[in-house]
């Protein structure tokens, strides 16, 4: 089904509390290219209006009365499937719940908004209409679709946080470091790279688009599903063999070098390509600290993020691997890097890790 850009993205908004579906219907109404179709208290009464309205993204939550929303979500993908960001609170048990979601077909995750200060509140609005445009085009992936344009604030690149480095001074070395950016979709991608990865494979450095302390469960659910130490990034944070270090949500991360060591640096900063933790945060430090050492992956996820940094990883003569339109669930990101001729291959989502592997190996002979 072709997607039509006159068209309004239909939301139902799902949340047993009042305040939360008022705050989010404020947003979604904000956005010229969005209309809320319904609202419901719990998963039951959503299930009634699903009869008479269909919407074309549903925000849900993950605690509700009656039902909850992983019962509601696994019977949502089964019956009828439609788009899902799950809308969860930043609670320990609620981050697990809302990563189980992902797995149950769930397409995105954001934090709930509350009222704050005024850049809470405009990075919140960001977030949600960003997450719902890329629900929505989650469903049409292989069409190609252009998500509506709205007037947001200006998008900052990554000099914000990391001025782009004159000139290459990277110590000679064989280690090679894999630097890795996803957004919507890349939750289960990481999972398939990762879990093909040895014991022994080069130190990764990821950044995955997600809200604050869902993160670190992120973490914990993939070390304990892979042969390499999976752990949320912290500064000072050594890249060596085996390990992989996830970008902490709602920070950016760097990596650095000290001599032959490198090592991670977390920090705040403006949202940069819309998004902290940024890809092209992370790409530019690679570029600028390991340069032809490192080996750059982009995957799933819509927008731009990580497309400027990769092509600055080719500059600085590093090798480059993005995931091909087939297997990416919004093939945003990997796309815009591949009209920069920033990427030297794509490849699908199951030959990845195994390439970069290869790729690393002949570096280090």
């Amino acid at each position: 089904m072709a997607y039509n850009m006159n068209e309004k993205i239909k939301v139902m908004v799902v949340d047993d509390s009042a305040v939360v579906r008022e705050t989010l219907s404020s947003i979604l109404k904000a956005d010229p290219g969005m209309e809320v179709v319904a609202t419901a208290s719990d998963p039951l009464i959503a299930a009634r209006k699903l009869q008479s309205v269909v919407p074309d993204v549903i925000t849900l939550d993950i605690e509700m009365p009656r039902m909850d929303g992983l019962s509601f979500l696994q019977k949502l993908m089964a019956e009828h499937p439609i788009p899902v960001v799950i809308c969860s609170s930043k609670a320990e048990q609620g981050s697990g719940n809302a990563l189980k979601a992902l797995e149950y077909g769930a397409v995105e995750i954001i934090e709930k908004p509350k009222v704050g200060t005024k850049q809470f509140l405009e990075e919140s609005k960001t977030r949600v209409t960003d997450a719902v445009k890329a629900a929505h085009l989650a469903k049409l992936k292989k069409v190609k679709p252009q998500a509506v344009q709205n007037e947001v604030a200006p998008k900052l690149s990554a000099d914000a946080v990391l001025p782009k480095a004159r000139g290459q001074s990277v110590i000679e070395t064989t280690e090679t470091v894999i630097v890795v950016g996803a957004s919507t979709g890349g939750t289960e991608a990481l999972r398939d790279f990762l879990e093909s990865m040895p014991l022994d494979a080069p130190p990764i450095a990821i950044v995955q688009h997600m809200p604050e302390n869902f993160t670190a469960a992120f973490a914990r659910r993939l070390d304990s599903l892979c042969r390499v130490t999976v752990k949320e990034a912290e500064t000072g944070d050594s890249l060596i063999r085996g390990r992989a270090l996830i970008a902490p949500g709602n920070r950016h991360c760097l990596m650095k070098r000290s001599g032959a060591r490198y090592y991670v640096e977390i920090k705040d900063g403006p949202l940069v390509s819309r998004h902290r933790p940024s890809v092209d945060v992370l790409f530019r430090s690679a570029a600028r600290y390991a340069g032809k050492n490192a080996i750059g992956v982009i995957m799933t996820g819509m927008g731009d993020d990580g497309a400027r940094g990769m092509l600055e990883l080719k500059e600085a003569g590093a090798y480059n691997v993005a995931q091909d339109e087939a297997t990416s669930v919004v093939y945003g990101m990997p796309n815009e890097a591949v009209k920069r001729g920033a990427v030297d291959v794509s490849l699908a989502l199951g030959s990845i890790a195994q390439h970069v592997l290869s790729r690393a190996s002949e570096r280090r002979r």
